[in-house]
């Protein structure tokens, strides 16, 4: 893997623990549609930092969501519950930002913000796992001679 798609990767896993951490405050100072949107942008990164090991992005959220849940959701490597995850987050936000009268509730906020939590931790578990699968890979390959 090239390094440019680990610095990519690593890029984006921290503005997602930034967006996350942006998250948390607003619903501690009871700004639950500002909490829903960076929840959701939490995800939204973590994502992106997934896919930038694919040396995939999209100019649309939608494409991200569907690349993700195309080769990580629907072959198994991302357990299915994350999908809904996503959607959801993405359903949430949207209202949250554009619908006039949606009213955003704590318990909303705090599910999002658990799910954004789940989500960040999921994806840096299976980062790390490509990663150090690769530096096996890699180790092998010096040790054989090749």
């Amino acid at each position: 893997m090239e390094k440019r798609q680990l610095d990519l990767s690593a890029y984006r896993l921290d503005k997602s623990r930034d967006d996350l951490e942006t998250a948390r405050i607003n619903l501690e100072n009871n700004k639950f549609s500002q909490s829903i949107n960076r929840s959701y942008y939490s995800i939204f990164h973590a994502i992106r930092a997934l896919l930038a090991l694919d040396k995939f992005d999209s100019k649309k959220h939608t494409g991200v969501i569907s690349f993700f849940n195309k080769n990580y959701i629907k072959t198994g490597e991302i357990e299915p519950e994350f999908s809904r995850m996503v959607s959801d987050a993405f359903d949430m936000r949207k209202d949250s930002d554009y619908n006039d009268f949606f009213i955003a509730a704590r318990e909303d906020a705090q599910t999002q913000l658990q799910n954004a939590e789940k989500l960040l931790k999921r994806i840096k578990k299976y980062i790390d796992s490509v990663i150090d699968k690769e530096r096996e890979e890699d180790g092998k390959e010096k040790n054989s001679g090749t």
